[in-house]
């Protein structure tokens, strides 16, 4: 008997998505974004204004957000026989710089960039290993997030292909407000839409605001393979949460305040968490249906790429057939769609 082909496994999170509907830009201000308003408990939805978001959320809810930083990732580069690639910055050790490149690049070959004054930015071909290329700088490894920050572009994901913002304005807009520490290659993009603002209009009505740290990797974007419907095991990803943020939302929970998380990382932060007692480390949970949450109650998400392990996250809270009736509703109502898109609330 043929096993089903990988094809036939994700065809049940396959839709529809008019192009046009896929934003190029975020909303202007970051609040002013639509609000998709999903309860659990009536199965139904409502439509509204990010902004207005407080007014579904329970008074003495835990809103749990990802205060990782997205850096500058993408670094365009000469290679030495005059050739030109993109690479982008994965990860690093203490002796090279793990990356990926839209190039084939050659074992032994020096790429650069060009480096201020007379001394050019260099690296040295030295491994590749499963689609991966190692690189060892001219500069101190642990000096990479400078030359990052002076040379590099905003990562913004693959499907963005028309935005019209500037290098200057992306590195603001595709940044959390409340960004803090992390090397992200992704921004949490269901907290774009947070402005400081509305963060103490939140805090005044008794919303209590916590943060989580996630490092968003390139495997966000990675389509899903066999081999992650086999094993239930996605990319891994580095977190951190503090033993006092951790504590609080235990007692929290059970104390049976709703836990509000704000982006699909900051659910895996905290069931990975709870599901193996480590408040830092990598996960690679893969949430799917059927799936019993330990922690979260609720979410707040934006609305996701077909066939992605994102959009099955979602499902595993809302079910499938119905997250499918509530997408289909948000493109009814031409809702803007994926990282710089609107928002959607999943109350209990």
């Amino acid at each position: 008997m043929n096993k089903p082909s990988l094809e036939k496994l994700l065809k049940p999170y396959d839709y529809h998505l008019p192009p046009e509907l896929i934003a190029q830009k975020p909303a202007s201000p970051r609040d002013s974004a639509r609000l998709l308003i999903y309860s659990l408990k009536n199965k139904s939805v409502n439509f509204d204004t990010f902004k207005n978001v407080g007014k579904y959320l329970p008074k003495n809810a835990i809103l749990v957000l990802n205060e990782t930083r997205v850096v500058p990732a993408r670094l365009m580069v000469k290679k030495d026989t005059g050739g030109k690639a993109e690479i982008l910055y994965i990860d690093h050790d203490k002796n090279s710089i793990k990356v990926i490149a839209n190039r084939k690049l050659k074992i032994n070959q020096t790429i650069s960039t060009e480096g201020a004054g007379d001394k050019p930015v260099l690296f040295d071909v030295i491994a590749e290993k499963d689609s991966f290329y190692f690189l060892k700088p001219n500069f101190p490894v642990n000096k990479i997030r400078s030359i990052l920050q002076k040379y590099g572009k905003t990562p913004l994901p693959p499907y963005i292909k028309h935005s019209p913002l500037s290098e200057k304005q992306k590195r603001e807009q595709y940044q959390t407000v409340f960004a803090k520490t992390g090397e992200s290659v992704a921004a949490p993009t269901a907290s774009l839409h947070f402005t400081k603002a509305l963060m103490k209009n939140l805090q005044k009505q008794g919303i209590t605001i916590k943060y989580v740290n996630l490092n968003v990797g390139l495997g966000t974007f990675a389509k899903l393979k066999e081999e992650n419907l086999k094993t239930g095991k996605l990319h891994t990803e580095t977190y951190e949460i503090s033993k006092k943020t951790f504590q609080e939302i235990l007692l929290a929970k059970k104390q049976n305040r709703p836990i509000i998380a704000v982006g699909t990382t900051a659910v895996r932060t905290l069931e990975s968490a709870s599901k193996n007692g480590k408040l830092t480390g990598s996960t690679d949970l893969f949430i799917r249906p059927p799936y019993k949450f330990k922690l979260v109650d609720s979410l707040i998400t934006n609305f996701h790429v077909p066939k992605s392990s994102l959009l099955m996250l979602v499902a595993g809270l809302v079910g499938r057939k119905q997250l499918f009736e509530i997408y289909q509703k948000a493109i009814n109502k031409k809702f803007r769609f994926f990282s710089f898109g609107d928002g959607m609330l999943i109350i209990p």
